[in-house]
């Protein structure tokens, strides 16, 4: 990432930083590893340095080494841009936290904006709003709507999602916690607004206002998906549709944290918490959503319905 690339200060520990990553690049990452411990002698308080350290060694097999240079980033990163405990967590040498590591996410996107449809459609077989967009076409069909007046699409990042919605909705709004994601949908010209926001925040901004609320693999960097639904409803108007992608797993966890940093949610755990939230699930499928160094990820495609007032109240009598 570009945070990676920050310079240590001294002209020594860059120049060797510098040849760790080109041999990292090769694929000798024991090498890698042992450069930057060498450059970190150097300038042992330059966070960055540690992170580039804790991933040389992960990819070397090396997992305690890792989790030490972490630690050490953990120790300099206050803002928490750099993931420390995420990656400590994703290791089992930290709780993961059940929220949005915003720091983190932020930076991770602002970098990848630029190359975020290449990598990310063309080189991992990225669908995930082609799938969505299918199924809530089917589920229009059925519920005998034609379109939407207002919808919200959260992390709507460069506008993948927002390009299926457009000529279905009146006023669309995209909100994302990337300045640079923004920048680069706003050329599009798809969304009527575009603003940068966390997106519990933004749902709690925006009590009862859309009648559609889509989220294409923007949860799977949130954690509990409780919290996120109980902004959500209140954000639907009564009949509205929310559809959502998660990435998935068999186990009984509700959750738990990959090494991609990227959080699986429960299958079971995932039906309960919308049921619990008081929501008509009229779509749950898995599907492959995309590749990761190869290996299919298999997740959750969700539709779900607010149910309308006075569904809503006599459930509740």
């Amino acid at each position: 990432m570009t945070k990676a690339f920050h310079s240590s200060g001294d002209v020594i520990a860059d120049r060797r930083a510098g040849y760790a990553k080109m041999l990292a690049e090769s694929g000798d990452h024991t090498a890698a590893a042992d450069l930057m411990r060498q450059a970190l002698e150097i300038t042992p308080s330059w966070a960055a340095g540690w992170d580039l350290l804790g991933r040389f060694a992960e990819k070397s097999g090396d997992i305690a080494a890792a989790i030490s240079a972490w630690r050490h980033l953990e120790a300099l990163d206050d803002s928490g841009v750099f993931g420390a405990t995420l990656k400590l967590a994703a290791h089992g040498a930290a709780a993961a936290g059940e929220g949005t590591a915003v720091s983190y996410v932020e930076a991770l996107f602002d970098q990848y904006a630029p190359q975020f449809e290449t990598a990310l459609v063309g080189k991992l077989g990225y669908k995930v709003p082609d799938l969505l967009d299918d199924l809530l076409q089917t589920e229009m069909g059925k519920l005998g709507i034609t379109g939407f007046a207002h919808a919200l699409d959260l992390g709507c990042g460069t506008g993948l999602m927002g390009e299926r919605l457009r000529q279905k909705v009146e006023h669309l709004e995209g909100v994302d916690i990337s300045t640079a994601m923004i920048a680069q949908t706003e050329r599009k010209g798809l969304y009527n607004s575009l603003e940068k926001a966390e997106l519990v925040a933004a749902l709690n901004a925006r009590p009862e206002r859309s009648d559609l609320i889509t989220a294409a693999d923007v949860f799977i960097y949130c954690g509990a998906l409780e919290p996120i639904l109980a902004a959500l409803v209140p954000a639907l108007r009564p009949g509205g549709l929310a559809a959502f992608s998660l990435e998935a797993h068999d186990g009984p966890e509700p959750l738990f944290l990959r090494p991609s940093l990227r959080y699986a949610h429960g299958l079971d755990a995932t039906r309960e918490a919308l049921l619990a939230a008081s929501l008509d699930i009229l779509r749950f499928e898995t599907a492959v959503l995309r590749f990761d160094r190869g290996a299919p990820i298999t997740g959750m495609l969700i539709v779900v319905r607010k149910p309308e007032q006075g569904i809503a109240a006599a459930t509740a009598a």
